[in-house]
This record gives C-alpha cells, sequence and structure tokens, in this order.
C-alpha cells in the first residue's frame, strides 16, 4: 500500500487474473467486479483461457484478454508472467487481483516487473498434501491486500502463512436479491425444469447444488436419502461433472445399491438456478471437506429455501441453526436423513417463516453490491487515491 498519492490512469485500469471462465463462483465473481468497476468508472480487464463465461464478461463492460493461465509448470507461470507484464504496460494497469495460484504466480511475478499494486482474492481452502504445496500455495498471501471470503479462510490464512491480520479483508462472496427473488420466478420456468428433469408431481424434491465431485458430498446425500422415512422423497444433484464420468457411474452404482435409483436425478449443468432452487422444497450443502463460503447456500436462502448445511468451513457462518437453516455434522448420512425429514415434515407456514427469515438476513449480510463495494474500497486503499466515484 503507497504512503502517498500515486497517480491515477484515466480511467484507472484494474486486471483481474484466473485460469478460465467456464463455471464457478470465483468465475462469477470475476463477472461481478467486472460490473462493478465499469459503472464506478474504471476499465476492467480479465486475463483467462475464455470459456461459456467469457462474453458475459464483455456483457458487464469489460474485456478478456484471452492468455494461456490454465496450468502451473514453472515453464508455463514463466512465460504467462510475461505476456502479463506485456499487458500491464500495454493497458496502463493500476492494480492486479489474482483469483487463483497459477496465474496469481505469473501476477505477482509481472507486477514485480513493472511496480504494479498486487491484490489477492484467497478462494479456498486449498489442501497440503505434498511436499512444497504450502509454498505454492502461498502466492495467495502476497497480495498488498488479501481478500478472504469468510472467516474461516481468514483464520486460515494468519494460521499457514501468518499474515498480519491488519493485511486481510473479510469480504464474503453476494447474491443479487433481485435476481435470486422468489417472485420474480415464473411458473412458466418451473414448469419447464420439471418437465425437462422428469419430476413426478407432488412429489418432495431435495436438491444439492454443485459440480459432481466427492468432496461435495453426493454420496452422503443419496445415502441419507435411502435412510429417510419419505420414500417419495427426490434428489436433484444440480451440477455438471466436468469430465468425471467415473464419479458419475459411482454415483448411479450407489443409488442402485441402495434401491434408490429411480429417486436420483443427475441433471447436470442448470441455467436458471433462480427457477431450480425455487423448484426445489429443501436445498442440501453437504461437503464433506469444508467450503471456502458456500455460495450457493446464501442463493437458496435468498430464494425463501429451507437450507441444510454442514456445519464446518465458511458454509456454517451463513446458517443460524434452526432460525435461517439447519447444520449437521460432516458425512453423517444418519443425521441428514433425520434433518430432512424433520424439514419435510415442517407445516407450509413454517418453512415459509424461516425461509423469510434467510432472506433477510442474506440482503442484510450477503449481496452482490456488498461485496463489489467492500472490493473497490480494498482497490482505493491499495492505490492510495480514491480512483472512482
Amino acid at each position: 500500500m503507497s504512503d502517498s498519492p500515486a497517480t491515477p490512469s484515466h480511467p484507472p485500469v484494474v486486471l483481474q487474473v484466473l485460469p478460465a471462465l467456464e463455471t464457478g463462483g470465483v468465475e462469477r465473481g470475476t463477472v461481478e467486479m467486472v460490473a462493478a468497476i465499469t459503472r464506478a468508472g474504471g476499465r476492467a480487464l480479465v486475463a483467462s483461457a475464455g470459456g461459456r463465461l467469457a462474453p458475459l464478461v464483455d456483457r458487464a463492460g469489460g474485456r478478456n484478454i484471452k492468455l494461456p493461465l490454465v496450468g502451473r509448470s514453472p515453464w508455463r507461470i514463466w512465460r504467462n508472467a510475461k505476456a502479463l507484464e506485456a499487458v500491464i504496460r500495454q493497458e496502463h494497469v493500476a492494480l492486479v487481483h489474482a483469483r487463483s495460484r497459477g496465474p496469481a504466480w505469473s501476477a505477482w511475478l509481472a507486477c514485480q516487473r513493472t511496480g504494479t499494486p498486487f491484490v489477492t482474492t484467497y478462494h479456498g481452502a486449498y489442501n497440503e498434501n505434498f511436499p512444497l504445496k504450502r509454498r505454492y500455495n502461498a502466492v495467495m498471501a502476497r497480495g498488498a491486500i488479501v481478500i478472504a471470503i469468510s472467516q474461516f479462510i481468514a483464520r486460515l490464512i494468519q494460521d499457514r502463512h501468518g499474515v498480519d491480520p491488519a493485511r486481510i479483508r473479510i469480504i464474503p462472496r453476494g447474491v443479487d436479491p433481485a435476481i435470486f427473488d422468489p417472485d420474480a420466478v415464473t411458473s412458466e420456468r418451473i414448469i419447464a425444469l420439471a418437465r425437462k428433469w422428469r419430476l413426478p408431481d407432488g412429489r418432495p424434491t431435495i436438491m444439492l447444488p454443485g459440480r459432481l465431485t466427492r468432496w461435495k458430498g453426493q454420496a452422503v446425500l443419496i445415502t441419507a436419502l435411502a435412510k429417510m422415512q419419505h420414500k417419495d422423497a427426490v434428489v436433484l444433484l444440480v451440477g455438471a461433472d466436468q469430465g468425471r464420468d467415473k464419479f458419475s457411474r459411482e454415483m448411479a452404482s450407489l443409488a442402485e445399491s441402495l434401491g434408490v435409483a429411480d429417486r436420483v436425478r443427475m441433471v447436470g449443468q442448470c441455467d436458471d438456478m433462480p427457477a431450480a432452487f425455487k423448484l426445489s422444497d429443501v436445498v442440501v450443502n453437504a461437503s464433506t471437506d469444508p467450503e471456502a463460503f458456500g455460495r450457493v447456500v446464501i442463493e437458496a436462502q435468498s430464494m425463501a429455501r429451507p437450507v441444510i448445511a454442514t456445519n464446518h468451513g465458511g458454509a456454517a457462518e451463513t446458517v443460524a441453526h434452526d432460525a435461517t437453516g439447519w447444520l449437521v455434522p460432516p458425512g453423517d448420512a444418519d443425521a441428514l436423513a433425520a434433518a430432512l425429514d424433520y424439514v419435510l415434515n415442517l407445516t407450509p407456514e413454517a418453512r415459509a417463516e424461516l425461509g423469510a427469515a434467510a432472506r433477510a438476513e442474506v440482503a442484510r449480510r450477503y449481496t452482490t453490491r456488498a461485496m463489489q463495494d467492500a472490493t473497490i474500497a480494498v482497490y482505493a486503499e491499495v492505490l492510495g487515491y480514491a480512483p472512482w466515484g
């Protein structure tokens, strides 16, 4: 951070770097900040390998610069550092915001060479399952300011990397309550999804949103389904398998072995998540590893849906047990089954009351605008001047 006023570029340019723009909270957060920077009068650039969300960068007023930022080999990191250095100089970038480890190393090197301020968002509870992994992860703690997306992540940054708390800003992810609004979703949208997913009428619907990967807990939910008293309940696993065909087949085999295959739908990626949430009677976060934040929890709460989440990591911070949702121990299928039966046994009035309380709490603490404004404030703090507004 600078102690003296810096000379702003006109308009100030912020470059965000990440591997690709396919799907996920990191990618959506990047697009949301493109919109915020543009709205504030700055120029928003993104460096990534592109992907299905890349057109949204242009739509939000920014520009994606296509670079091969997927990969973590030293050779690729060094080569990408040279490419990012050229971008920084050519585009007169005022600040670089790194959101993923491989691109962050390249961006950090480029910033060292150009004297450009460097900010990071520590998005995950990155594992350290082989030697030198902590050193690789540590680049995400090298920002002049390190943004933590939850209190859980802020503690992890301090414990693992010894970062001074004065350099950490906790900025939770957010949702747009105008998009995730139960009153804004038409019955036509809900009917279209129900038909597409072959959902029977009048059956309780339990949804787990999240990519198909082991730690997201799909196996825990399928096991819980077999243990529930509500033998008519249907489970929706909403999310792409990202080429993990083996895991998808494993989940199908598990459902078959437990006798619930006819009640489990693996429906893939969904482009209308507000309608998917409204279609569901209960939304589940069953992650067996701690979530860094757990954005789907607040999306479901904003849609006034009953939510059951595992009691660890960032997801636990967004649920007040028995007030805005319910918490269960991670990996405990019996506890999850009992919680699901409890929620489905509630009266519609009780569920509606809890849903309204959850939506109000999201509007108070977890909006996209709050996340955007707090991040813009970080940029101003690092630059040493107020570049917008």
